[in-house]
């Protein structure tokens, strides 16, 4: 795309829908056959827990569940709301599992994760949107595995997102992410209950609660965003001190859902990296099988080392004296 793209008018997802489109070679991955993606699901299963992987479908989950790594999704498997991009179910939710944050809990302690990614569905049923129970889920791990460090993906909490941040602030995930999905243009069809400034403000209350906390978001590419709208994304997101940034592309998960407009090749994620980066982000992961958890241990010591480093940028005379000593 060029700046002199012309912005086109972004079809109803009412209308027909031509053929979709063949993936590219670097969008596929092998089926999962391995003994250790069988063991994961055989744990979630026993531990009557959902995942955003399977729900969700993603691409990555052959090689994170080999790897005995899974994002639990808390407060059921089904959602109150209906984005078109997404792929769990909707509809009214079951009443709330009070044993589901120690069932998180033990299944961080089975897997032995050093780092853990705990999900939600939408749950505009509940008045906190279900706030207490990322509460309690980050409670349990404090208890049961208290070296594993927790990072928390988070929806608006429509209408009531202040006090849910707060309640979730001073329990103190060491990650708080909350995506931004896509560009504000196409809100209307694409995330049509939730709003892109209340999004942000969100992610900006979490900094100002509480500093330490790493916030993270991301966005999908190949829905009809323009070059330049991704580049407001990102401003509007470091405006918030957004800490890192993940980019990764749309996939279609049934011809129900918004139809991908473009694949975005490998080039043109590595080109938006180093934007991003040049904006001020501490870390930034972009390519197209990014995902909002794809190494995302990985990325916590990362993250941990680049503020450090940036840190000790910042006051040369102050690690001076340190080497000293």
């Amino acid at each position: 795309m060029s700046e002199a793209d012309p912005v086109l008018p972004v079809p109803s997802l009412a209308e027909g829908r031509p053929p979709r489109i063949r993936k590219p070679d670097w969008i596929r991955v092998k089926a999962p056959t391995s003994t250790g993606f069988a063991e994961t699901r055989q744990l979630m299963r026993r531990l009557n827990l959902a995942t955003v992987c399977e729900e969700a479908a993603c691409p990555n989950i052959g090689e994170c569940w080999t790897k005995k790594h899974a994002t639990v999704m808390i407060l059921g498997d089904t959602c109150t709301r209906a984005c078109a991009f997404c792929n769990v179910k909707t509809g009214m939710p079951r009443a709330v599992d009070v044993k589901e944050p120690q069932h998180v809990a033990d299944a961080a302690a089975e897997l032995g994760l050093q780092h853990i990614v705990v999900t939600s569905v939408d749950r505009d049923d509940l008045p906190d949107g279900g706030a207490s129970q990322f509460v309690k889920v980050i409670e349990a791990l404090r208890r049961t595995t208290p070296s594993t460090t927790i990072e928390i993906l988070t929806p608006d909490f429509r209408n009531k997102h202040e006090a849910a941040v707060e309640a979730i602030v001073a329990a103190r995930p060491d990650v708080y992410n909350h995506n931004l999905e896509t560009v504000p243009r196409l809100y209307p069809t694409i995330r049509p209950g939730a709003r892109y400034y209340a999004s942000l403000r969100l992610l900006e209350n979490v900094k100002k609660l509480d500093p330490s906390i790493f916030t993270k978001s991301g966005i999908m590419l190949g829905l009809g965003e323009q070059r330049l709208e991704v580049h407001q994304v990102m401003d509007d997101m470091r405006s918030a001190d957004v800490d890192f940034l993940t980019m990764g592309q749309y996939l279609q998960p049934t011809p129900r859902h918004a139809k991908v407009e473009e694949f975005v090749p490998p080039k043109a994620f590595d080109a938006y990296a180093a934007i991003a980066r040049a904006k001020g982000f501490l870390l930034v992961a972009s390519s197209p099988l990014t995902r909002s958890s794809y190494h995302a241990g990985d990325d916590f010591a990362k993250l941990r080392a680049n503020r450090e480093a940036k840190l000790a940028a910042s006051t040369p005379f102050a690690s001076s004296a340190v080497e000293k000593h």
